[in-house]
Order: structure tokens, then sequence, then C-alpha cells
């Protein structure tokens, strides 16, 4: 391909890689096949689809960004949405929409800029033309009217939500009134968000959903629908949410949430969509300030099909942040019961049960941060009833001085896998004799070149997070317990660290070091990482020479700018564990 060119999605033609190309035309394209059932027989990109501009106009001299048609023919008569993906304000977007449907046979529109959208309907009565503002547009096979009244078993499984929440963040910054403030927002959104989760729960498959706006109805229907399920979930989950938490958002901007995510099963996401949405609300500044870089979910069901934890295995993230891989590992454990449930056929209250024990038992996450903590806390919760083992606190702490309800449900030595990926970062020091004190890795260290042994000094003044994370994680691991932790590449080869790998190579059994590529956290941060898999040794690991797995994966699933390429070596990683280990005689 030609430097600077992208493949379409439609057309398979090479075009210019313009913002508006990569960010909005082969956005909504995908969206519009994976989410909205149209085939690429019946869209139009490249070459691109003309209409008048003027009824004299015999050139037809207005490209189309995205055309979508009723038959595969792609004729003026069948021409059913128009989608507009220029880099314009909503006001010159919009307006340049309406002039492309008023001389065209499309009673559809969509306007898409990558950041926002907005959907139109076309009205001819009386020899005028009037154009709608609609929550959305059909899928295929439906009819307008059909907007907004799907049955549980009709919604979405949802490939990519971050164009939805893109436009969701956009709208409510430039229209809502009082709340303007990106954590105030995200606040608003995430309530929503459970609310939709909720309805999806408990809705059954034949029934139409309750979170939902129809073409015809006002919004302030919606947020009346919306309220009522907000205060079944705060009856549900009254340890997660206050009392006094409500939806603030007006009428106009809680219709435009729903209209958005109301065609979507949130529940059978590929994406974490609560990290998703935070990501896209607090921004990078927020993030970055406090060492919080979500980790991708390749990334995540790597490390959990190589530990492979089981409804026996008691899991603990201590840096859990919005419960990535705390929901990924509750998903594996509950696909193993259901295999062991068709193997031993066991009868559907058998195989809940079992569910339900594994989310409240197994379960376990720690934060510092608050509003992370209250959004893995309530994810987990709706989820799958894993509510109990969320906690906000300080894991660098020591334990003594965690709140009762923590120590109660949190010891060390008695966790079987840990998985996590810790702040990390000069910028964000751990200070304080208190809590230094209680790790060998917040005291210097001096090789004695005689004996060739690394010996503790004095206590440091203050160490990065992800070092002392390292020794904490450890201590939470009960004897032949086994861990996979994110970590920046400075642990795995800086010189001023080597007392560091010493110190790790005499507490674990390193199983596996998988090189991750550069681009795995970006566009967020630059920081290079690999995944350190390990068992906390036990006496009969002692003195025992053993094989390592080393791997680097070259690809990752995007590229420095966030965006979605084909190759992912990721995805292959575990497959290769697992049968290295195989071939090695190991197992857990």
């Amino acid at each position: 391909m030609k430097e600077g060119y992208l493949l379409d999605y439609i057309s398979g033609l090479e075009v210019k890689e313009t913002p508006e190309e990569l960010d909005a035309v082969q956005v909504f394209s995908k969206q519009l096949v994976e989410d909205y059932g149209y085939s690429q027989n019946v869209i139009q990109t490249r070459p691109q689809f003309r209409v008048k501009v003027r009824p004299s106009d015999i050139k037809k001299e207005y490209p189309i960004d995205i055309a979508v048609f009723k038959s595969q023919n792609k004729t003026d008569d069948d021409l059913y949405i128009i989608v507009e993906c220029k880099k314009k304000n909503r006001s010159d977007g919009i307006t340049q929409l309406k002039d492309y449907m008023r001389l065209s046979n499309a009673f559809l529109g969509v306007w898409f800029n990558g950041s926002e959208r907005c959907f139109l309907h076309k009205v001819e009565a009386n020899g005028m033309i009037k154009f709608e503002e609609i929550p959305n547009i059909p899928k295929f096979g439906e009819s307008l009217d059909d907007i907004g009244k799907h049955k549980r078993k009709d919604l979405q499984t949802p490939h990519n939500l971050k164009p939805n929440f893109k436009s969701i963040r956009n709208y409510l910054a430039a229209n809502t009134v009082g709340a303007t403030r990106d954590e105030v927002l995200a606040q608003q959104l995430i309530n929503i968000i459970f609310c939709k989760i909720y309805d999806e729960k408990f809705t059954s498959p034949e029934e139409m959903t309750t979170f939902r706006l129809g073409v015809n109805e006002e919004s302030s229907v919606a947020r009346k629908r919306i309220h009522s399920i907000f205060n079944k979930v705060k009856e549900e989950y009254k340890d997660i949410i206050d009392e006094s938490d409500k939806i603030e958002l007006d009428d106009n901007s809680v219709g435009y949430i729903v209209g958005e995510l109301q065609n979507y099963c949130l529940m059978d996401a590929e994406r974490d969509v609560i990290a998703d949405a935070f990501e896209i609300f607090i921004g990078h500044a927020l993030k970055g300030g406090q060492g919080q870089f979500f980790t991708p979910r390749n990334v995540i069901r790597m490390i959990i099909d190589i530990l492979q934890p089981t409804s026996k295995d008691k899991v603990i993230d201590p840096a859990c942040g919005s419960g990535g891989f705390l929901i990924e590992s509750l998903r594996y454990i509950w696909n193993r019961s259901e295999i062991d449930a068709n193997n031993l056929k066991w009868s559907n209250t058998i195989l809940q049960r079992e569910k339900m024990d594994a989310a409240l038992n197994c379960m376990r996450g720690i934060d510092k941060d608050y509003f992370l903590s209250k959004v893995c806390k309530a994810y987990m919760a709706i989820i799958g009833d894993g509510k109990s083992g969320i906690f906000c606190e300080d894991s660098l702490e020591n334990p003594n001085n965690w709140k009762e309800a923590t120590k109660q449900k949190i010891c060390l030595g008695e966790f079987d896998i840990l998985i996590t990926n810790p702040p990390f970062g000069s910028k964000i020091p751990v200070k304080g004799a208190s809590k230094l004190g209680q790790y060998d890795l917040g005291h210097k260290w001096k090789l004695n070149k005689k004996d060739v042994k690394w010996e503790k000094g004095k206590r440091k003044d203050k160490e990065a997070p992800q070092i002392l994370f390292i020794e904490r994680c450890l201590q939470l691991l009960k004897e032949g317990g086994r861990m996979g932790i994110v970590l920046p590449d400075g642990c795995f080869g800086n010189e001023s660290l080597s007392y560091l790998r010493n110190w790790l190579i005499n507490k674990v059994r390193i199983l596996g070091i998988i090189d991750l590529p550069l681009e795995t956290f970006l566009p967020n941060t630059g920081t290079k990482t690999s995944v350190l898999i390990c068992q906390k040794i036990n006496e009969e690991m002692l003195n025992d020479d053993y094989p390592i797995f080393m791997c680097v994966a070259d690809t990752c699933g995007h590229d420095r700018r966030g965006k979605e390429i084909e190759s992912d070596d990721i995805k292959n990683v575990a497959n290769e564990f697992k049968a290295w280990m195989k071939n090695n005689g190991i197992s857990f």
C-alpha cells in the first residue's frame, strides 16, 4: 500500500489517509455492517456516489461520503441513507447534510465527524420538506417505527463503543447545563450505563427493554424510564450506590445517551465499556497524573488464559481500577463452569449457584481511587454480584491500617491467583517511613562484591509504586500461588534495579516473560512494558532448575494512534504458553 493511504473498508480500494477517512468514514462504515447489519453490497464509499446541488444540476456535483441503498442496484431511486463525515462543527455539518438530502431520495441522514453525530429523518408534506432529529437509524430490515422497540434478545453485541462515547461526551459538553466537568459527566454517564446493564439483566429475552427511546417519543419519556430503573439499581445495591446519587442530566441529554446505546447489549461487550467511557470522559491528563492507564482487553485475556483460574481459586487485583482483570476472570471461570455443567449434566439452578459462589467468594479488588473503586464495585455487582469483594484502600498501606471490612475479606498469604497492572512512574513516588518500612524493596541495597551478595541497607525516602507493588503482590499470594503482572521494562533490564531481580528470583519461580509492543498503551503512554508470569516459591521449588518461556509480541491489534489493525500477536501468546507448559511437563 502507498505511504499515507489506507484500505477502504467497503470498496477495498486504497484511499488517502485523511483524518476524515480514518476517524469517521471508516469507523461508521464498519458500524453500518457490524452493528446495524447492512451488507457491504448496499453501501458505497468509493467511487463516491453523487447527488444534485440544485434542481438543474445534471452532473450531480455533491459527493457523498457514505451512501446506503435499499438494494444492490445503487440507483438514485434506491438511495436510503446519506452519511456526511466532513470535519466541521455540528451546525455546519448538519446544514450540509440537509442540503444533500433535500434534492435526493434519501429520507434518512447521519452526520458524523469522528467525535459527534446526529441522525435526521426527512419528512415531505404539503410540498414542504422538514427535518426531524431522531435517536438513531433503523438496523437492516427494520422500519423507522422499530427504533427503540427492541426485545432483550434482539440487542446487538457491540464491537467498539468508543465512537458512541465520544459522541456522547461531546454532545454533553456542548449542550448540558449545570454539569460540565468531565468527572461529573462521567459519573452521570456511568450511572446511566448501570441502568442499561441492570435493564439487560432483569429483562426476559422476549420482553421489550425499558432502556429505550422511540422516534415519536419525547426525551422526557426516556428520562422517566431511566429514573425508574435507577431507583431499582439503588434499591438493589444499597452498599454501592448512595441514596443521594441522582441522574441530574436534562431530558435531551438523557435521550441522546439512550439513543446511542439502546441497540446494544453492554453485558456482552467485547471491551470494558466502563473503562472505555472513563478514558473518553476523564482524558489523558488525569489518568497520566495518577498512573492510571487502562489495560487493553487482549492483554487481560492473555494473562487470564495463561493463569487459568477456576471456581476454587481466590483471585485478587490490588490495583483493580474499573475492574477489567476481575470481570474477565469471572467470565473465564463462568465459561469453565458452563463446560462442567454440560459435561456433568448440572441443572441450571446448580450452574447459577456455582456462578454466584465464584462472584461472591473468589473475586477481590482494591483501588485507592474512590471513584474507580466505586465503579468497579458497581460493575461487579451488576455483572455478577461480586460487590462484596471490592474495597477502596491503599494497597501499599500497612494492612493493619485498612478498614475492618477490608481486613475481614483480604488477608496476606491467602490468594491463589494475582493479576494486576499497578500504577508506575517516578512522578508518583511512594513516601513515608511507616509505609516504606514494611518492604525489603523500600530499602537501599548494596552488592557485597567480596561475597557476591546483595545486602539490605537503610530505608529509602521514596520509591516508585511498581517496585513496592511487586513485594505486596507476593505477600498477598499463597505459597505456590501464581501471578501475572504488567511492569515497565526497566524492572527487567535497568542495571540500577539489579537488586530487585536478585530479590525476586529468590521469592518466585519465573514461568514466563512476555515482551509487549511499544504501542500497547499508546496513545495514552509510550512506556514500554512486559508481563511477568510467576509462582511464589514453596519448599518443593527451592534449588530447582527450570525452563522459562520467553516471548516477544510485535503487534497488539492497534497502532501508535490507537487505530485498530488486523495483526495481533498478543492473541496467540496464551496458546503458545500452554503448549510450552505441556511440552515441559509444567502444570499449575
